[in-house]
């Protein structure tokens, strides 16, 4: 069991189970004024630690919401924050999204600290035209920029500098209760180390965690898979920051919003000095394995993966030749083998989607790499292992892709892949352009 020593004391990382059944509800689902928590509250138990954890000390938890895997702490206490960046290897440029469990909380932190509440219907602090999208989004996988007010509740850390703080409403009633037992908001960005892939069970929070954070909420795998859309109603026209799991094309349907812009680009944006929205400035969600992308199949040969054509023309990599219509021969150069190739595929199109690398045999002083169907290597002459091949298929529905994408990534990672072969999706307004997001950022080639 791994452990680290912070301030002199050494943490070990727990995973606390807990039972969803039954962990509370909006006193009216309507306005989401209020959470309140369950009559029978023995489920809560580890809530109410990981509650008193996060009032009292300044190490974040980890814990689930319909996105990923959130690392939590108090977002009005600056030491708590910093706990955040620290555990995570986060720059600090970088700003968090807030969590709320209601519309209460949230109106408390629009207002400047001590102003005493009015009548909400009048002198509601939250923009009028985030109401459309909280009424049909809220609880659920969006965030809203608000503007910060002065004085702020918020630990100045959150925001990064910035005059606005993003906030969100989670669907998940196991993060919504925390907050409520905690009493203050979580600022939580995703749970991982920086830059690698996001986390969608606990085990994955543990395995980039564990040593530096003491207690992680597990409440099974997370249902979205990628995180929230960020939204900014307060410029004109209104854009969307981070494609997320809501599309574009369901924000435009609501009133104020059908003239909102992509204002997000698919690579790090280098050139800024402090991001509006997390995920924006910085590489993220690559694994250690070297990620290749290739586009949607609709931009490409879409008869390449019926009788391996073309290969894969990258880098190193080189067509030698095609043998009949089910193998091709792939020379590599400049490499030591054997190597794990790992391939992620959606609609199996790639060239490599239902075959194997098994096998390595040699032409004169030239070297080839097998690439065919199982049972046609085990006939051929050549018996020189050369290299594995693991393949994950997501399916083809997006949001089975977007569902299980980062775990895909992680798996290949602890399998210990040398190269990741990635399938891209034809880039929609839907969640199919979160997911493209997220794997532009995570490719270190992107072949067109």
């Amino acid at each position: 069991m791994a452990l680290s020593q912070t301030n002199g004391n050494l943490l070990r990382t727990r995973i606390l189970p807990v039972n969803t059944n039954d962990l509370g509800n909006f006193k009216d689902r309507q306005t989401l004024e209020t959470w309140e928590l369950p009559g029978d509250q023995s489920s809560l138990e580890p809530l109410r630690e990981a509650a008193l954890h996060l009032r009292k000390s300044n190490i974040p938890v980890g814990f689930p919401t319909e996105t990923v895997y959130g690392l939590g702490a108090d977002a009005t206490r600056s030491d708590a924050v910093k706990g955040i960046y620290k555990a995570k290897g986060r720059p600090s440029d970088n700003p968090l999204i807030i969590h709320v469990c209601d519309l209460t909380m949230l109106r408390s932190l629009v207002k400047p600290s001590g102003q005493v509440n009015g009548n909400v219907e009048s002198t509601d602090p939250i923009p009028a035209i985030y109401t459309p999208l909280i009424k049909e989004f809220w609880p659920g996988p969006l965030t809203i920029l608000l503007p910060n007010p002065q004085p702020s509740k918020l630990a100045p850390e959150v925001t990064a500098g910035l005059p606005t703080f993003g906030a969100r409403m989670t669907d998940s009633p196991l993060a919504l209760s925390l907050i409520r037992l905690a009493g203050v908001p979580l600022a939580a960005p995703s749970a991982n180390a920086s830059t690698k892939p996001s986390p969608t069970t606990a085990e994955h929070v543990k395995h980039d965690l564990e040593g530096k954070i003491e207690i992680i909420l597990d409440g099974g795998a997370c249902q979205v898979g990628v995180e929230s859309t960020v939204v900014d109603g307060l410029c004109d026209p209104p854009v969307v920051l981070r494609p997320g799991g809501v599309s574009i094309n369901r924000i435009r349907e609501c009133e104020g919003w059908s003239g909102v812009v992509k204002g997000y680009k698919d690579h790090s944006e280098l050139g800024l000095n402090t991001p509006r929205a997390p995920g924006m400035k910085y590489k993220h969600y690559s694994p250690k394995a070297k990620v290749v992308l290739f586009e949607a199949a609709s931009q490409r040969d879409t008869q390449a993966g019926r009788g391996m054509k073309w290969g894969i023309p990258l880098e190193a990599w080189k067509l030698v030749k095609a043998k009949e219509e089910k193998i091709s021969y792939l020379g590599l150069e400049n490499s030591e083998w054997p190597i794990n190739v790992g391939i992620v595929t959606t609609k199996h199109w790639l060239p490599f989607a239902g075959f194997h690398l098994a096998k390595w045999s040699r032409n004169g002083n030239d070297g080839c790499l097998h690439v065919g169907r199982r049972e046609e290597l085990e006939t051929s002459n050549s018996d020189e292992h050369i290299a594995d091949l693991i393949e994950i298929s997501l399916g083809s529905k997006t949001t089975d892709i977007a569902h299980s994408l980062f775990s895909a990534l992680r798996e290949l990672d602890q399998r210990g892949v040398d190269i990741i072969y990635v399938e891209g999706i034809e880039d929609k307004a839907d969640i199919a352009a979160a997911v493209m997001n997220r794997l532009r950022k995570a490719a270190t080639v992107i072949e067109q």
